[in-house]
């Protein structure tokens, strides 16, 4: 065993995979965190944190987990059956499941904030319920993202502590990076839909993927980065604006 580690430590083959892995599970992670921060800014502010952490603190258990049942998860890609000659395997199963619940939340939130139901019927209550709701979705997601991440660590690697170095390594990012975004998308009413049109378009593209129609994620996350430059911008252009009425 300490051999095995010597030589991946020594192979320069093991860093560059390594560096990549993390890259890519930070890239893949960026979807699961803008659910977790959309979901949770509706808690009340004292529990919104906490939510946070355990939602990913939840996002890395099942993903350790997973690892440990590396045999397993390769096995998820094997169709089980087929439908128009196309076969459809758990993963495939997994990934349309997780894309139809994402397409269906952000549409019901979209729904939510340009009709927005009368205040009374969101008092103290249905925020106090909402925590258990709020975290049972994050787990729902937390699988479908999970399961995703860990079939493109084993397609990267075949060494189990390069996919585990990477995946806490991502996770730590996510943790890092959760209240800042969170605090980021409260602030800016305009972001959080973009942010739900982000999910939009990721539910899209896991049903896509589901189905056997590979979407490249040079593209998807291209069109996302396009996104955020113009709402920079706008968001540019209006503090300019309120700067010259309060001048």
């Amino acid at each position: 065993m300490l051999d095995y580690l010597v030589a991946l430590l020594t192979s320069p083959e093991a860093w560059i995979a390594l560096a990549t892995l993390v890259v890519m599970e930070v890239v893949l992670g960026i979807d699961n965190l803008i659910f977790i921060s959309i979901l949770t800014n509706k808690l009340p502010e004292d529990r919104r944190a906490g939510a946070r952490r355990l939602g990913i603190g939840m996002a890395l258990i099942l993903r350790l987990a997973l690892l440990g049942t590396v045999a397993y998860i390769v096995q998820l890609t094997t169709p089980l059956f087929s439908v128009f000659g196309h076969g459809f395997s758990w993963r495939d199963l997994i990934l349309i499941a997780g894309g139809l619940f994402l397409v269906a939340k952000a549409t019901r939130e979209i729904h939510h904030h340009v009709d927005p139901a009368p205040a009374e019927e969101h008092g103290a209550d249905a925020a106090i319920n909402s925590v258990g709701t709020a975290i049972a979705q994050i787990l729902v997601l937390d699988l479908v993202f999970s399961v995703d991440s860990i079939i493109t660590a084993v397609g990267m690697t075949d060494h189990i502590p390069i996919m585990v170095i990477a995946v806490v390594t991502a996770v730590t990012v996510m943790l890092l990076a959760a209240d800042p975004l969170a605090n980021f998308i409260e602030r800016n009413p305009t972001v959080v839909m973009l942010a739900l049109g982000f999910l939009l378009l990721i539910g899209t593209t896991l049903i896509a993927d589901g189905f056997g129609v590979h979407v490249p994620k040079g593209y998807i996350y291209a069109a996302m980065a396009f996104s955020a430059l113009v709402e920079g911008l706008n968001m540019m252009a209006r503090r300019a604006r309120r700067k010259v009425r309060v001048g």
